[in-house]
Order: structure tokens, then sequence, then C-alpha cells
């Protein structure tokens, strides 16, 4: 393996024979640094090459594919909860059962008996619920017995909610416990929980208000508050001393650059807006006067562990544990958990607990497995041993007899068993998972399937070493040899299946009776992969538009996010929160670190103005007056970043995620800065009219999106640039339909005179794959381990170029369909579909029809319906000001744009009537994704 020196997020230079074997680091006055001993483990190829033409949910010899880009094979047992994600679970004090929060699934709480391996009872709002509480909001972070076992209190938006626990483990009587929002509106977004040994009082983090408060139980009445850092997550009584993991770290000082996270100013670096402290504020119960302390850890320091006088504290974006004495309140020892040679990052370790015989157990979230070492005291190096496979993404471990019990947020993946027609994102589930703890010898050779199933490997990221000519390629196999590819551009759509737009595509895996925007919807999509090639087994790794961002920008979806799905109240967008960035930067980040220049469009950005009468149906008569003109817009738009680094490198007038914005204007804003100044190497876009949602209707706006994409597409190919250009079009999620082999297939287009051309390619591939590529083209060092186990998409590629230039289509649906009021310079009137496509797809024909009528023709036994999702549709924050991608419910969306599409004469598929808003199955209001 060669080696080659890489930054660390520290800052400091780490050699990576270094961290493979041990030498070379010194450990700070005071504190042991303990590194792991690798295992060598090779395998003969990384994880995307793998996994050949296999689909996501497929069962294989290794295990089932997920569409991260991994395996999942578990050791033990496993049970798999059909109610969502498990957010955090705690275990009853007499070892019986399981109270885990949930996400995603309509509700809020399940209880499983683990004697019998059941969910045994469902908590929350939702219709599946059989007991109900006013919401499905639940925290980062696990509810709480009481030391009796009679009462539980689960973390909400809010406050808490009580119950009394049952003799058969259920849980009855809830009461909600309220804390008062700041006056500046912060919820209390309720954190770790810990009850007295008496049960009377229960210590409580304030999450949203940086607090921790001392709750009277019986009453709900706070005691006693106290100040902590920022972000106060996880809790811990040892003795009178209550220790609170600060993910946000320290308060900032005058002298800090900063980004905001939910209304608090947290120091951040400005290159990659991330967190740059994390510490444990120490309160000392017993003394009211005493000032809080604090004590320095690692990055976005999450649970906590205590054993005897030792500390455990998990910093899941250092990538390390750190081991507190509590009688001195330092840092003793550094346990890192980097377990791969070829990434110091992006293992995100979130749980942990110590065995009786020693053996401390670390949970890495986004490697599925468990980190198992020797530790006897704080005094003596832990010594690595290997690693245990778990399900998708583990987040709590804990030891139940002689029984390990692991709590996997995502199980295996979204096959929640919904609608027999197809699969969605938000099909998601987890697992429980339970083991006897194997011993040393067979630990490490888990160990070795562990390295498999996340592909990694000893070359999987080579660089480029010496200088002398080299012969440029598409893809070049070491980072930092030349490509003839000179300028990518990664255009982000929204939300679509890869059924949804190519199910009509015979040539493809598709399912026709899944499409609703095909060939006559989006005739450029359709002209592109017959020119460039159709990609039917492409995956979009995260659930919905908060993920998809973060995995196309960070190759990850930070711990941060993935923790906060059961609110989304502290942030959604994580573009304006500095816990929701990684230390170890994004794509242009490491783009500009490699030399190379950026131009960002509307991706990752927050803030919009624009001009009050900037209306839909003015800005799309300006997009026809500036493209027949070539004239500036007439309505100035501002988009902007809190992220310093982004705004130096973005176009300001080109908006960012708004519905009542049509992407042909996006379109003219990019070419007349392409026509001015020329693209950079990397040029990232985000065109959102594809979400639907907005003014004009979703076959309208999905028309709208695919016209701009052929437009911009069409631009590069007539330009100089042409032939030295990679397009990369992706959506960012594919939450918003249903697609018959997994949720998560989207679909793709590699735009190229070295793309293959006319190619049907069944390969896996995935967003992780197209980050890695776009890395390997520009010389940029992948990001963490994902990207950097990802197998670059060369087969994608040829090295004899085609320079034929692609010609965009005319729409053949109506941009102004469905609008209620007609623009000042006339309504779209397209011409018709051809007579072949409608015979094709008559599903995509009825959507085109539907999309050519200014308002369209409701069946009288549908008007009623038709009426009350308007209505629902008018509180979604789709447009203006407040527009948030996906705060709709999920499948409250999926539904309406399937009957708007259909004309309002088809059921959702699996259904047999048009369902009311209220009456979707699995829906509930307001949605767990409140801020989704």
């Amino acid at each position: 393996m060669q080696v080659q020196r890489r930054r660390k997020p520290t800052g400091k230079t780490v050699d990576p024979a270094e961290t493979a074997t041990g030498r070379g680091r010194l450990a700070k006055a005071g504190v042991a640094t303990v590194t792991l001993v690798f295992t060598g483990a090779t395998i003969g190829s990384a994880s995307t090459k793998q996994l050949g033409t296999q689909q996501v949910g497929q069962l294989t010899n290794k295990g089932q594919v997920i569409s991260s880009d991994q395996y999942i094979n578990p050791i033990g047992t496993r049970l798999v909860v059909n109610q969502g994600k498990i957010m955090a679970s705690t275990v009853s004090p007499d070892g019986t059962h399981v109270a885990a929060t949930v996400a995603d699934g309509g509700a809020a709480l399940v209880i499983v008996d683990l004697r019998s391996w059941q969910v045994q009872q469902v908590v929350g709002s939702g219709s599946t619920a059989n007991l109900k509480i006013s919401g499905n909001d639940v925290g980062q972070t696990a509810p709480t017995y009481s030391p009796d076992g009679k009462t539980l209190l689960l973390g909400r938006q809010g406050g808490l909610t009580k119950f009394s626990v049952n003799a058969d483990g259920t849980l009855a009587n809830p009461v909600d416990i309220k804390i008062a929002a700041t006056a500046a509106g912060q919820l209390a977004l309720t954190g770790s929980i810990v009850f007295t040994a008496d049960g009377a009082t229960a210590y409580v983090a304030v999450n949203g208000q940086n607090t921790v408060a001392a709750i009277d139980v019986a009453s709900g009445t706070i005691k006693q508050s106290w100040n902590t850092g920022n972000a106060p997550r996880g809790l811990v009584l040892v003795g009178s001393k209550l220790y609170v993991s600060n993910e946000g770290g320290r308060v900032a000082t005058a002298a800090d650059q900063t980004l905001n996270s939910y209304g608090t100013q947290v120091p951040a670096d400005p290159a990659t807006g991330a967190a740059t402290s994390g510490t444990v504020s120490v309160i000392n119960t017993a003394d009211a006067a005493a000032a809080v302390g604090s004590i320095t850890v690692g990055l976005h320091p999450t649970a906590v562990y205590a054993s005897g006088g030792t500390l455990f504290v998990t910093n899941t974006a250092s990538n390390t544990v750190s081991v507190i004495d509590t009688a001195k309140d330092k840092v003793v020892q550094t346990i890192e958990t980097q377990p791969w040679p070829q990434a110091t990052v992006g293992y995100e370790p979130d749980a942990v607990t110590l065995t009786k015989d020693g053996r401390l157990l670390v949970t890495l979230g986004r490697a599925n497995a468990v980190a198992v070492y020797r530790f006897s005291s704080a005094k003596e190096p832990a010594r690595y041993i290997g690693l245990l496979p778990t399900d998708y993404f583990p987040t709590e471990i804990t030891t139940v007899g002689n029984q390990v019990l692991v709590s996997n947020t995502r199980g295996i993946d979204a096959l929640r068993p919904v609608v027999a027609a197809g699969h969605g994102t938000h099909d998601t589930t987890s697992s429980l998972q339970k083991f006897t703890l194997p011993d040393d010898r067979a630990i490490k050779n888990y160990t070795d399937k562990v390295f498999q199933y996340n592909g990694w490997t000893d070359n999987s990221v080579t660089y480029a070493k010496g200088k002398g000519n080299k012969t440029p390629v598409p893809v070049p196999a070491r980072i930092g040899d030349p490509s003839t590819i000179k300028h990518v551009f990664l255009i982000v759509k929204e939300n679509r299946t890869y059924d949804q737009v190519f199910g009509d595509d015979a040539r493809g895996n598709g399912d026709p009776t899944l499409t609703q925007y095909g060939q006559a919807v989006t005739p450029n999509q359709h002209a592109l992969a017959q020119q460039f090639g159709l990609y039917d087994n492409t995956y979009d790794t995260g659930t919905n538009s908060a993920e998809g961002h973060n995995w196309l920008m960070q190759a990850d979806n930070p711990e941060y996010t993935e923790s906060s799905a059961g609110e989304y109240q502290r942030s959604y967008d994580t573009e304006d929160d500095a816990l929701g960035h990684q230390a170890s930067g994004t794509l242009w980040s490491g783009a500009q670190a490699a030399g190379k220049t950026v131009r960002d469009f509307g991706e990752f950005q927050q803030f919009l103005t624009k001009p009050a009468d900037a209306t839909w149906q003015n800005l799309y008569c300006d997009a026809k007056t500036m493209a027949a003109t070539g004239s500036a817009t007439q309505y100035p738009l501002v988009s902007s970043s809190p992220i310093p680094s982004l705004n130096n490198v973005s176009v300001p007038g080109f908006p960012k995620f708004d519905t009542s914005v049509p992407d042909i204007y996006r379109a003219q804003i990019w070419q007349q800065d392409f026509l001015k100044n020329g693209p950079a190497n990397l040029n990232m876009f985000w065109l959102s009219s594809d979400h639907t949602g907005g003014p004009a209707n979703g076959p309208a706006q999905v028309a709208d999106n695919d016209l701009a994409v052929g437009q911009i597409v069409d631009t590069i190919t007539h330009s100089q640039y042409w032939k030295d250009s990679a397009i990369f079009v992706v959506e960012d999620d594919s939450q918003a339909g249903l697609d018959h082999v997994d949720g998560h297939r989207a679909p793709i287009q590699i735009i190229s005179p070295y793309a293959q051309h006319g190619v049907v390619d069944s390969r896996y591939y995935s967003q992780i794959t197209m980050v890695r590529t776009i890395e390997q083209i520009l010389g940029v060092h992948p990001m963490n381990q994902m990207d950097a186990a990802a197998t670059p998409m060369t087969t994608a590629f040829t090295d004899k170029p085609d320079y034929t230039p692609f010609t965009a289509l005319p729409n053949q649906t109506s941009l102004t369909g469905g609008l209620k009021t007609p623009p000042s310079c006339g309504v779209d009137t397209p011409a018709p579909a051809p007579a072949a496509a409608a015979a094709a797809a008559p599903a995509t024909a009825k959507a085109a029809a539907v999309g050519n009528a200014a308002t369209t023709t409701i069946p009288a036994g549908e008007q009623q319906v038709a009426s009350q999702w308007q209505t629902w549709l008018s509180q979604q924050h789709t447009t203006g000001g407040t527009a948030r991608p996906d705060f709709a419910n999920p499948q409250q969306m999926n539904h309406y744009s399937w009957y708007e599409a259909s004309g309002w004469t088809k059921p959702y598929p699996g259904e047999d009537k048009i369902y009311a808003p209220d009456q979707v199955p699995g829906a509930f209001i307001p949605s767990n994704d409140s801020d989704d």
C-alpha cells in the first residue's frame, strides 16, 4: 500500500502507516492515546465493485445489500421493528423490556418484551398506536425508567411525557410535562434524562436551551436549572456529580468565528462550517452555588457511560472515546475508533458499554459494527480486539444478563411492508439484535467479515506520486493523476424514484404501472437516457432531503442528522446548523484544497430574498424574455449560505429551493453566467421544481425541471467546454414515490463525450460512488470512510470520446398547467405527446394531459376530496419565503402527487380508493418530520 500523508480534522498531519501500526504517535501530557492494531484483512475489491449487479434488498452469501454500498449480516438474533427507525432505547431495571423511541413510522415509542422477543405495545399519535399521546416527536436520546421501574419519562419537543409502567411492562396514563420555550422561541428539545436514586427528581438535558433542569417528577415543576455548553445531549450521574455531553462544545467568545445552531452561535470553522469544540459539563448537584465545570473532549460528544469512577464519552465526529477519571475530572485516555487505515473518520461511534469481564463495546454507527476492546482501568491503555457486525446503523448498546443487546436505527433498510405495489424510502425499519459476546479469537475472525461487508480494502484509495507525463483518462485510477475531464457539473434534483420517471423505458428494469412522469412529461431525460445511457440499478442513500444533500455534499449523513429525525425541530436543512457539518469538509472544500475552482448555483444554500412581485408567473415570463433577448432578469433574487467559504464561490442570483421559482428561470440565470465567465472545475446546481407542490401542478413542474436540465445540457454540449466536461444528474433522494425494486432506486444520468453512449447499465451504483467518481476526476481526497471505500464509476466511461452534442427537446407537457392565475405572457401550449409515446406509456400520457390543462377537470365524485387536498397543500410550505424541502408528511405528499398526475382518476398503487389527506395510510398530522 502506498503511504500518503493526509490531514486529520485537527489540522495535524498523520501518516496512515503510523495509524496502522501505532508508531509515531505522541501522547499528550498526562493523556494516553490508544491506537488500534489492525487485522490486515485484505479483500480483492472495494465495496461497490464487489456488489456487481446486485440490488438493494437482495440476500447474498455475504448478507443483505443496503443502500449505503454495504452488506449487513449481523451476529446473533435479530428482531425487525416495523414501526420505523429506532432513535434510541433503554432497558427496564428488571431487564425484561426495552423502551425504544421510533420515527418515520407513525409512532413515538415501542415497548419490546425481551422474553417473547416481540413488540408488545406501540405508543404515539398515529393510527397504529394502541396508546395515544399528543404527538410523535421524540428527542435524540433514550426514554428513561425510574429506579423502581414504575415510571418512564420520554423526551419531547416541548418537555417530557410521563407514563406509569404496568406489571406486564406496558405503559399507561401519559401526562405531558411542559418546559417553556425561551423568549426567542427555542423549544426544550429534551435530551437525556437521569433519575435520582429515590426517583423523586429527574435531571433533564434541555438541549434546545443549553441548560440542564432538575424536575420534580410528581409535580412536573422545575426546581433548579444550570447553564451548560452548546446542545447538551447525554447525561450520567456519578455520586452527586452530573456529567453532560455538549454536542456543540463550549460557549462562544467574542474572538470566535461562529455559525448558528438553533439560535445559538457555535464556534465553527469558516471553511467547513463545522463545530470546532466538544465539551462535557460537570454539575455538582449537592451544591447549588457551585460553578459548572467543563472538560474538553473530542468533536460532537454524544453518549456518556459511567462504570465506577470512570466515564466514557463517544466523540462521534472525532471517531474517538474519551476516558475521564471522575475523581480528577480529567481525560486520562483517548481510545481511537478508526479500524481501517485508509480513512481516519466516518465511523461515528455513538454508544458505549463495559461488560463484567472487562470488555469495552463501542457501536460504530456508520460502519454497522461494534468495536471491542479489553479495558482494565483508566490507567491502563485499552487494547483493541476487533469488530462484530450489526444491522444498519447501530445506535445503542447494553448488556442484559449474559447477552449483549444492540439497537439498530435503520435495521434492514427500507423494507417495512406498506404497499405491495412497491417500496418507498420512508418504509424504514429498525432492529434489535442480541448475542452472546464471543471470545477474543472469534471476534478477530468476525473483524474480517466486517471489512468485507464495508468494502474496506488495502488499496481502495491510492495517490499519484512523482512528476512526469501521464496519459489522461476519464476516471484516473489514482487521485491526482490527470483526467481528460476538466469541468464537472453536478445537477441535483428532487425526490423521484427510477420507476416514477423511467418505468416506461422498456430497455431497463422498470414497472410502467408506477410511472408518474414518463416520456411525455420528461422528454429530455428520456432522450438523454437514449443518447448517453440508462442506469437502472443506482440508489440514493438518504431517506429525504435533509439526508440526501448531506450524502452528496459530505459523502455521509452525519450522526447528528440521523439522530435528529425524531423531531427535525432543531434543524432539518443543516446548511444553517454547525452541528450538521463535518470537520472533514465538503465536496467543494475538498475541490478547493486540490487546487480546483468551484462555482455554486443554489446547492447547500439556506437563505433567499426576492422582490414582492417575483411570482412564479412573473419569473416564468422573465425567463422567456431572457431566453429571447439575452437581457438581465427584471426580478433579481439573492440566495446565500451561512457558510462563508460557499458564499465566496456562489452565484447569488441563482435561487435555492423554492417551488415558486421555475427551473427554466434558474437555467437562464446560469446560462448568462456561463456565457460570461465560463465554467469552474466543479459546478454545483440545485434544480428543485421536480419536488412539486408549487403554483403549477405536479406534471407541469416536473416538465419545467426536465426542460431546464435539457437547456443546460444543450448549452454545455454546444460550447467549447464540451470536449472535457462531464455532467452528473442525480436526485437528492427518491422519497416521493414508489419503486418496484427499492425505494432508494433513483434515476441518474452521466453525460459526457467520455460517457458510455446508448448502454443499459445495471451495475450497482449509488450517490456515494458518484461522489467518489467526481473526487477521482478532480483529484479530491475522499472525505471519510464511506467515499474512501466506494468504487469510482469507471465502467460508466470510455476512453474513446463521442463529441455529439445534445439538443434539448421542447416540453410536451404545459409548464403552466394547474395555475389559478395565468402568466401575463400567456399560458404554455405545447404540442401533444406523440402517439407512440402515449401508447407506450398511458399513465404518462394521462399526466401530460393533466399538465396541458390550465385547470384539470376533476371527476365529480372526487371534487370534494380534491378540495380537501388543496387545503392541505396550502399548509405545506412548498412556496414563498417559508418554503422548506419535504415539509409535508411523505405519505400524504406521495398520494397527492399521484392523484394529481393521474387526473384524480386512479387510487394510489396498492390501494382501492382515493383517500382524503387525513385518511392516508401511514399519515398523521402533524408529521413526525414536522420540519421535514
